[in-house]
């Protein structure tokens, strides 16, 4: 399992939500460009970077923090946050960002996601699929920043991508994010065992180097922490404990 670190973006500023609710916003004095050199310098291959305008309202202004951490090439770059159309996509990638994050899309457009799989291959794109569960504890996939709650399972949502080629999914327990509340271990064990050749990332709660073991032993592909690497309850050392090199 690979750690990937997280910045999330408001105004060029860093920030983290709690559960997705802009109005729980903890600003975080930190350059984004400072925030990227010090997990470059922990041994991050990859960065994983939010647009939150654009998650909520598709407003694109985080475009020129995003472009100047594309442009450093200190790591690669995973980056989302209203990715509506083709053009967002296109615009990304031409900036020098690896893989593009498409989250509401995937479930309101889902064949022109289709198409952008075909176009891009399965290597440069990851489906974030946030969930809310119900009391049966089946994810419900919740879009436009979370602000919106969708008809559609996880578990179909993946499903209608994969004769695509869908190769990274990205997944949040929205109730668990920015909360330390430690990861849900059963939702990403039960993704792992339906989906077994999705290269799974797990988001949302997780607080320590227990919580990473634990997600570890699921079979996970990678874990985003952004809140955790930022108050230090995990210590930097975990990105090179937990990378392709270790």
């Amino acid at each position: 399992m690979q750690l990937i670190p997280a910045i999330d973006l408001r105004g060029g500023r860093c920030v983290r939500l709690l559960r997705g609710d802009f109005a729980a916003e903890t600003a975080y004095e930190v350059e984004p460009a400072g925030l990227l050199e010090r997990y470059r310098a922990a041994g991050a291959e990859w960065l994983h970077v939010v647009d939150l305008d654009g998650a909520r309202d598709g407003a694109r202004a985080n475009r020129e923090p995003i472009a100047r951490l594309a442009a450093r090439r200190a790591v690669r770059l995973q980056v989302g946050g209203g990715i509506r159309d083709r053009a967002a996509v296109l615009a990304l990638r031409a900036g020098g960002v690896e893989r593009v994050v498409v989250g509401s899309a995937a479930i309101t457009d889902p064949d022109a996601v289709r198409g952008w799989l075909g176009e891009f291959g399965p290597a440069g794109l990851v489906l974030a699929l946030d969930v809310r569960l119900d009391e049966a504890a089946t994810p419900w996939v919740a879009t436009h920043g979370w602000q919106r709650q969708s008809a559609r399972s996880l578990w179909d949502a993946v499903a209608q991508f994969e004769s695509a080629g869908l190769r990274h999914v990205l997944c949040t327990d929205v109730a668990r994010d920015g909360a330390r509340s430690g990861p849900n271990l059963a939702l990403y064990r039960e993704a792992v065992t339906r989906f077994p050749r999705i290269a799974w990332q797990a988001s949302g709660g997780v607080r320590d180097a227990r919580d990473l073991d634990a997600l570890a032993a699921t079979g996970v592909a990678a874990t985003i922490s952004g809140r955790a690497l930022l108050e230090g309850t995990i210590d930097d050392e975990e990105i090179r404990r937990f990378s392709p090199n270790a």
